[in-house]
């Protein structure tokens, strides 16, 4: 159920729009603020496509595009005008908005930041990319955990940044920490069309969790992104899908975060969030909560190695032109 794309919102409902964004082309600090503007623009489409909309989401390089440019005349700042921007559209359009930028990083690599205003323009959740698209991407690793924050009519929202969907445990942490909704912003371009999709169901199913996803869509000249918004229910199916790939088109929805609530406390089968911590609870009181999986207890420790790990051929992105690094995680350049 989506309730005809979100036009028929209940009163548990959260209504939420993805937006396709057109793939920008930002080489100089000019070219940034004009995108700005059009994200501005588009939120403000947004607030006149559907007034039951409670939350717009724009795709991961909605202000930098594809280039990988790590040039400080384009990174974003918290406290510059972009951000500024991106706020006080929130505000303006009475709308939650989530955004992505490109954050400098004094120091260090940028980070690749998503945020989450409401609509008074309060910033309620802070991301930085956990999963950079190695070897492709030349992004700082992020190094504020998975937060969540609660959301429009009662919901809780997470937010993941593209290649981060691809690790199963993100969305689980998710979930884990009681995120009702987890919202994935992508560029990925269409070679990555299947994974995009049975990654954005698995994710919502084995978590009994919503998950809303949108990548850019268009062309910049080089790059060819998919659009592929797609909302999935708790269950795994497809609420919403924009097949078409349709540049600036707003795919729409309407979320039930208390359907997400009544799953997680009656689903007996395949309640699968909560049988992960309590293993084969019909034979034994409570279920087994240790922890059998070597790869969790080798990485907590530190000790994280693969049985092939020395014959791995690309661990680093000469292959894309970056420099081989020296500097180790947490460290900064002097």
């Amino acid at each position: 159920m989506n309730g005809l794309g979100g036009l028929n919102k209940s009163p548990n409902g959260v209504g939420i729009g993805v937006v396709q964004l057109q793939l920008p082309v930002t080489k100089t600090k000019a070219d940034l603020t004009a995108q700005t503007a059009r994200v501005v623009e588009l939120v403000a489409k947004a607030r006149r496509n559907q007034p039951g909309m409670d939350l717009v989401v724009f795709p991961e390089y909605a202000l930098h595009g594809l280039s990988m440019d790590i040039n400080p005349e384009i990174m974003c700042e918290m406290d510059g005008p972009e951000v500024a921007a991106l706020r006080e559209a929130c505000i303006d359009n009475k709308i939650w908005g989530c955004f992505s930028i490109m954050e400098l990083n004094p120091g260090g690599m940028p980070y690749n930041t998503g945020l989450i205003f409401s609509d008074t323009g309060e910033l309620k959740l802070y991301y930085r990319k956990m999963h950079p698209w190695v070897p492709v991407e030349p992004w700082e690793p992020g190094d504020t955990g998975i937060p969540v924050c609660e959301g429009p009519n009662g919901s809780t929202l997470a937010l993941i940044i593209c290649h981060d969907g691809m690790f199963p445990e993100m969305a689980r942490e998710c979930a884990y920490k009681g995120a009702e909704i987890m919202i994935r912003t992508a560029g990925y371009t269409a070679p990555i069309r299947d994974s995009w999709r049975f990654t954005n169901q698995s994710n919502a199913f084995c978590n009994l969790m919503i998950t809303a996803n949108v990548c850019m869509s268009g062309s910049d000249g080089t790059f060819d992104s998919m659009g592929e918004g797609m909302i999935c229910n708790f269950d795994g199916s497809v609420i919403a899908h924009g097949t078409t790939g349709r540049p600036d088109e707003i795919i729409t929805a309407e979320l039930r975060p208390d359907l997400v609530r009544e799953a997680r406390r009656h689903w007996g089968v395949e309640n699968n969030i909560y049988q992960f911590g309590h293993r084969g609870y019909v034979a034994v009181k409570g279920g087994a909560g240790d922890c059998p999986y070597t790869y969790m207890t080798d990485l907590a420790a530190g000790q994280y190695r693969l049985p092939w790990e020395d014959e791995i051929v690309t661990t680093d992105g000469r292959d894309f032109g970056f420099p081989t690094p020296t500097r180790a995680y947490g460290e900064k350049e002097c």
